[in-house]
């Protein structure tokens, strides 16, 4: 990564050559400011550097002491600072600093040393950042479509007038497909898969029982929540029937909105 670095410092001339190297020998982009307190509160909220180079001059406690501002930006973020001096310079940074840590590097400044620290960095960066990635575990929900998808509801009737009931009942919150026979029941399972099946009882040739028992014989639909529809005549059929194939229970027609709906719910939650 290309590191952005921050040069600061009383050491005017330092500053001036430091950039110059940083720039045309490794490309690095700089960033100059001078070391008021304002400024350099600024600039590092603003700027966000990875690395701090301040170049001391003829310091006093006065002017160490504006550099202390750069704490509450290095809370931030991982941030580096080194500070280029002399002995009596680092000695009165010692004594006046509120900083945790940083690095000292000797005048005259050994290039080599500088360019392997930052190389250094710049590594601990790149390891950081990727193991920030690995950090994370990524989830596709699969089922998020599923969830947020309106149930499908098949409805299986030989009353067209029945159908017709039945979808207007439930077309408000459901989607609604109407088949009109057992055998067209079992036809659109082949291709499409719905979230309940509403059964009429009674119907010519494949009857509701023998579209349930069909259901229960395929590993493919067997978990699919089927629902009778029966008139008041064949409700003790039905009953008998619930004890055998165990459907998840009946809705006598003609049903109210209410009743279906309430049915459905209980049914698919």
């Amino acid at each position: 990564m290309q590191l952005k670095i921050l040069v600061t410092g009383k050491n005017r001339k330092i500053i001036t050559d430091i950039c110059g190297h940083l720039e045309e020998d490794r490309g690095y982009m700089t960033i100059k400011c001078s070391p008021g307190k304002t400024a350099l509160f600024d600039t590092m909220i603003a700027e966000r550097p990875k690395v701090v180079i301040i170049c001391l001059g003829n310091e006093t406690a006065d002017t160490i002491q504006p550099y202390n501002v750069m704490q509450t930006a290095l809370k931030q973020g991982s941030i580096t600072i080194i500070v280029i001096t002399d002995d009596d310079n680092e000695k009165l940074f010692v004594k006046y600093t509120e900083l945790d840590r940083v690095f000292f590097l000797s005048r005259p400044v050994s290039l080599l040393a500088l360019y392997e620290k930052l190389t250094e960095i710049e590594q601990t960066l790149d390891r950081d950042r990727e193991n920030n990635l690995l950090a994370f575990r990524e989830f596709v929900n699969e089922n998020k479509d599923r969830r947020n998808r309106r149930k499908h509801i098949l409805v299986v009737d030989d009353d067209t007038e029945q159908l017709i009931h039945i979808k207007e009942l439930l077309e408000e919150f459901y989607d609604v497909t109407c088949v009109k026979s057992g055998e067209a029941a079992v036809r659109f399972l082949v291709n499409k898969r719905p979230d309940l099946i509403l059964l009429d009882y009674v119907m010519p040739v494949m009857d509701g029982p023998d579209v349930l028992r069909y259901i229960h014989n395929s590993e493919r639909w067997e978990d699919i929540p089927v629902i009778f529809l029966t008139g008041m005549t064949e409700k003790n059929a039905v009953v008998k029937t619930l004890s055998e194939l165990k459907p998840q229970g009946y809705i006598v027609k003609p049903a109210k909105k209410s009743e279906v709906v309430a049915k459905i719910i209980d049914v698919l939650g």
